[in-house]
């Protein structure tokens, strides 16, 4: 009995050390994603177009307040602007940098607007309504936006150090009474600015916080296909230099009904210190080892095919079938049709060299008879390894993928090795991968792998480059101005950084 315990008591122990030592263990980013300076500077020429539109389809809040002049001699005015347009603006010096460790600095000086607004003035003497023309001008900012996680892994933005403020505006009175409102307009100049200046920051405060709640519906875990899902959650806050920010991106697959870490870990790899193009982004040997870890789980590399589609790809993807066609003949296919299987045996093993990308796939070729009358029967089974180029394009804001047949290996039972017809069966299956089986598992690449990026980026002057253990991408970025196009699919795509309240609705 009391050995009975003790086993037990050892046993619990073991099972919290293990907790704790998995815990414990430091989780790798499978993608890094990497902004440069020059990311920044476009995005202020992009920030531009982005702030342009969203100004014209601003509803600004109103402005009201109550003053009591005393060059009118009455006790108080009310004041009641609204319809406020702004329909003009011009930021010349505009920069955004990194502060180490902590976020990005946005700088704004010498800004200009003019505003268009409808205007109410009540007090105990008169009451009127009528329009005005305001021209601000000295406009500055000074903020730092500090980028963190949440507990999803979404991105957060948090503002700090808000300063703004404008210094000077002109009003301009339009309506009956306009030469004897813009007579007295200067006293009033004041304290509208004075209430102006005090609106900027919570207003500014509450667009970070709209950007957040688009922020917080990203999916991160996004559905690939019908097999896998794809985890793009953030595993840390993002790295911050004097030069660049590093976003750390989970970047792993997982079969659609299972969200179970691979068998396998992540390992670190780091990113070189470019800084030519505007974003780099690393994917490291883990995000496609669990790639090809779920599709195999999901059982997504096995395939079947008959007669009639080998012969199908066969004649659209070869010429000069001629002696090939007539060993097959020789065979079975005109004496009765047959089907043939692949079947993966283990996940394809992906090795990333410099300049080298190869997915080496352990399956078996198993040949059956395919008649009506009768149940299927093997012909032939046999297991090989086929070792596969992987080709590497960017399309649109997708990674695409193709394979090209390097070499494969037939092993073959000791007691079949000297039987001459299944022998032949090495450049049967040769054709077969290279004219069947592969271009079926292009065409289901050619979809591609999203990589993250925001609503109306684009990624343009695009170059990959396979390094020890991870690819690297270098692109630039291009903002889309078009409204029309609409996005394909839903997650960092449709992240869009014009909040609710800029389109005149309120954030959820």
């Amino acid at each position: 009995m009391m050995c009975t315990k003790m086993v037990q008591v050892l046993w619990g122990c073991f099972l919290l050390w293990n907790l704790y030592i998995s815990s414990a263990q430091t989780i790798y980013p499978g993608i890094k994603a990497r902004a440069t300076q020059r990311a920044l500077d476009y995005g202020i020429q992009a920030g531009m177009e982005m702030i342009e539109q969203m100004v014209k389809e601003r509803n600004i809040q109103d402005l009201k307040g109550s003053e009591s002049p005393e060059f009118l001699k009455i006790y108080y005015v009310n004041y009641h602007f609204i319809n406020i347009k702004i329909n003009a603006f011009a930021l010349p010096n505009t920069s955004l940098a990194f502060v180490p460790g902590v976020g990005i600095r946005a700088l704004i000086n010498h800004g200009t607007a003019n505003i268009s607004t409808d205007w109410e003035i009540k007090s105990p003497l008169f009451q009127d309504t009528g329009g005005a023309d305001l021209f601000l001008s000295g406009v500055y900012f000074t903020g730092i936006v500090v980028l963190a996680q949440d507990d999803f892994g979404h991105p957060i933005l948090k503002l700090q150090d808000c300063y703004a403020q404008v210094s000077h505006n002109d009003i301009s009175f339009s309506g009956e009474l306009s030469v004897l409102y813009n007579s007295f307009a200067e006293p009033m100049e004041k304290p509208i600015l004075k209430n102006l200046n005090k609106m900027l920051c919570p207003i500014i405060t509450s667009e970070v916080e709209a950007v957040n709640a688009n922020l917080s519906r990203l999916e991160v875990l996004r559905k690939i296909d019908n097999y896998t899902l794809l985890d793009y959650s953030l595993i840390s806050s993002p790295e911050i230099t004097e030069n660049y920010i590093d976003l750390n991106l989970k970047g792993v697959f997982y079969p659609l009904e299972n969200l179970t870490d691979p068998p396998f870990s992540s390992v670190p790899f780091v990113l070189p210190e470019h800084n030519d193009s505007m974003i780099y982004i690393g994917i490291s040997e883990y995000f496609f080892k669990s790639a090809s870890y779920a599709y195999f789980t999901a059982g997504a590399f096995n395939v079947t095919l008959t007669t009639e589609e080998i012969f199908s790809h066969l004649i659209r993807n070869s010429q000069g079938l001629g002696n090939m066609l007539s060993r097959i003949a020789e065979l079975y296919i005109l004496s009765q049709p047959f089907m043939v299987q692949v079947l993966a045996t283990q996940p394809p093993v992906v090795n990333l060299l410099p300049g080298n990308f190869t997915l080496d796939i352990p399956a078996s070729f198993v040949i059956l008879t395919q008649s009506k009358n009768s149940t299927a029967e093997t012909i032939v089974s046999m297991d090989f390894v086929a070792s596969t180029n992987v080709a590497l394009a960017i399309l649109g804001q997708r990674l695409i993928c193709s394979l090209s047949l390097n070499r494969f290996h037939l092993s073959l039972p000791e007691s079949s090795r000297s039987n001459v017809e299944v022998l032949r069966f090495e450049n049967i299956l040769s054709s077969i991968l290279h004219f069947g089986v592969l271009p079926l598992a292009n065409a289901k690449l050619q979809q591609g792998f999203p990589l993250p990026n925001p609503h109306k980026i684009s990624f343009v002057n695009s170059d990959i480059e396979v390094l020890e253990g991870f690819l690297l991408i270098s692109t630039d970025l291009k903002y889309k101005t078009s409204l029309k196009q609409q996005p394909s699919f839903h997650g960092w795509e449709v992240l869009n950084l014009i909040s609710g309240q800029w389109r005149g609705k309120p954030a959820p």
